[in-house]
């Protein structure tokens, strides 16, 4: 069973704490993302996990066995680094093999392999060129295939789609998807992106300062975000984020709304952060039952193609909503409009902790 824990990992660079107690287990045949910005310690993960780090504290386990004293080679574990690192003077057959004959494996089970990933890859028509007359994507491919023509139990990715562009990412996403259901393969993607993280990722690690702060499935994480922090990494556009206040009934007040919403478990004494995600603003057109209605001036616009966001204005409260582009067409800036959301789709926060609060709303009928 290719399972992975990883347990208290502690490692320090001079004065910095790059990892403080990083803990996290991911499932054999798993395909499971670390989300978090630069600097956070995902680089500085994997390599601990790869051997490629010394730790100060912690553990390591894969495949049932502690990989403390076990040599890089001897691991099962293979790395895709951000940059290719192909080797320029090499063909692309030469590139792949290279892993193979450095570990003595015989000519013939060499050519059997290389043969095997570049038709999984796609890249046998590319087997004899060099990689700098290879496109970005090209050029990954290929060093997926000397990652896994080892055939390792485990596949560490690291940041790998930062220096294509935005349609070869699309398109890699998908190749990496495909190739982890073709493949069957344990898989640990490290990424500042949450869409890649998203999109692609089981399950998710939040990562907040060299530890996983949240783990969940990416439909949890969005939906229910157990902390002020994961809720600004996770979704796009971010969710806006305000302030509330506490009424002596119970209920609470909003900036921007005419009327406070009722609510129960309202705590005493904490300093409030009330989310609430753009894709849950909508247009007031006759409205629909539960819903809060306010008034709002659009500021600027956006448009993504097939969605527009707008960041409007409220009572001197900047939000942001997305509609579909052809509703968005109807409006320009400066235009007024009525706006409406459930105020069940609110997320509230103790503001100092950045803890998700139990705090139950009450929509009008």
């Amino acid at each position: 069973m290719s399972e992975l824990r990883v347990k208290n990992l502690r490692r320090e660079f001079g004065s910095v704490v790059a990892l403080e107690d990083m803990s996290f287990d991911v499932a054999d045949g798993e395909f499971f993302c670390l989300l978090g910005p630069s600097s956070s310690g995902k680089t500085t993960t994997l390599r601990a996990i790869s051997g490629l780090e010394d730790l100060k504290r912690g553990e390591v386990w894969f495949d049932g066995r502690n990989l403390a004293d076990a040599p890089v080679q001897n691991r099962g574990i293979s790395m895709i680094f951000q940059t290719f690192a192909l080797y320029p003077h090499m063909s692309v057959a030469e590139n792949v093999a290279h892993p193979l004959r450095r570990d003595g494996i015989a000519e013939s089970e060499i050519r059997k392999r290389v043969g095997e990933v570049s038709e999984l890859l796609r890249i046998t028509h590319t087997l004899k060129r060099k990689p700098t007359t290879l496109s970005g994507g090209e050029q990954q491919r290929v060093a997926i295939g000397r990652a896994i023509v080892r055939r390792p139990k485990l596949l560490l990715l690291d940041e790998p789609l930062t220096n294509l562009d935005a349609k070869l990412r699309h398109e890699m996403r998908a190749e990496f998807k495909r190739l982890h259901r073709e493949l069957g393969m344990t898989m640990l993607y490290a990424t500042p992106d949450q869409l890649e993280a998203l999109t692609m990722g089981q399950r998710v690690g939040v990562i907040e300062e060299g530890r996983v702060v949240a783990i969940g499935t990416p439909r949890d994480l969005y939906g229910v975000p157990d902390s002020l922090y994961v809720a600004r990494m996770v979704g796009s556009p971010p969710i806006n984020i305000l302030s509330a206040t506490a009424r002596a009934d119970g209920s609470l007040s909003l900036p921007f709304l005419p009327t406070p919403v009722a609510a129960s478990g309202v705590p005493t004494g904490h300093d409030l952060a009330v989310g609430l995600r753009p894709n849950d603003i909508v247009l007031a057109d006759g409205g629909g039952a539960g819903e809060t209605r306010f008034a709002a001036k659009i500021h600027l616009t956006e448009p993504l193609g097939d969605v527009t966001v707008f960041d409007v204005a409220a009572q001197g409260v900047e939000l942001k909503m997305v509609l579909r582009e052809e509703v968005a067409a109807r409006y320009s800036v400066g235009d007024e409009i009525d706006v409406a959301f459930n105020p069940r789709d609110l997320h509230f926060f103790d503001r100092a902790s950045g803890r998700r609060l139990g705090i139950a709303v009450e929509a009008e009928p």
